[in-house]
């Protein structure tokens, strides 16, 4: 079997486990999803989710967060870690979005990844979840479990891991695959205990268990 048919495989097996899944940050604005993406380094999903209801009530636009001090969006943010750098990203970036582009978000890859705190990650779940166009988004789950699964041989560095799945998963499913990965690996194929193989719906297809590609 070689990677291209490992991947097809995992692909449906997943499809079937995880037939809703999506991203798991709340939002239903471009900007939200931007400013809620950069608050989730290093926090939980969860924890976002709560801590942009009192941010948003705040500062319900881009027009006011842009006008808002880092300072005061810190004051909201900080329970999210890391409050100062993320707070300053935040301003800059929704201020560059009122400046450069009408309050709105740019629907280009280049134009994103120029916004303060918004890298490879940020600008492919945005392209994905919001536009609908092709997207690896290479988070902490999809590194560790491409790797476990044989998809990609010891390769941590994320451009390097995305680069490689852009290879091997067809483009209109790499959007759906990566929340696929993110649900599973939560679930099931865990970082902090040892992956509960016996519950896996991709087990029989692992590198982990054995599995020899051609």
């Amino acid at each position: 079997m070689t990677k291209e048919e490992l991947a097809g495989k995992i692909i449906e097996r997943l499809k079937k486990e995880y037939p809703m899944a999506g991203c798991t940050l709340d939002y239903n604005e471009a900007w939200k999803l931007l400013v809620s993406v950069r608050l989730a380094a290093q926090c939980t999903d969860a924890r976002v989710n709560v801590v942009v209801e009192d941010l948003y009530a705040k500062f319900p636009d881009v027009e006011a967060l842009a006008k808002a001090e880092p300072e005061e969006i810190e004051a909201i943010v900080r329970p999210c870690g890391l409050g100062k750098s993320k707070a300053r990203d935040i301003s800059a970036c929704m201020r560059m979005l009122k400046e450069e582009y009408d309050g709105k978000v740019p629907e280009d890859f280049d134009a994103l990844l120029k916004l303060p705190g918004v890298g490879r990650k940020s600008a492919n779940l945005i392209m994905g979840d919001v536009f609908g166009k092709p997207a690896i988004v290479t988070d902490t789950h999809c590194i560790r479990l491409v790797n476990r699964m044989g998809l990609v041989d010891g390769v941590k560095e994320p451009k390097k891991v995305e680069m490689a799945l852009w290879k091997l998963i067809p483009p209109e499913e790499g959007s759906d695959f990566c929340h696929r990965l993110v649900y599973h690996g939560r679930d099931v194929c865990t970082a902090r205990t040892k992956p509960h193989c016996a519950e896996c719906c991709v087990a029989d297809l692992c590198k982990k268990n054995g599995v020899v590609l051609d």
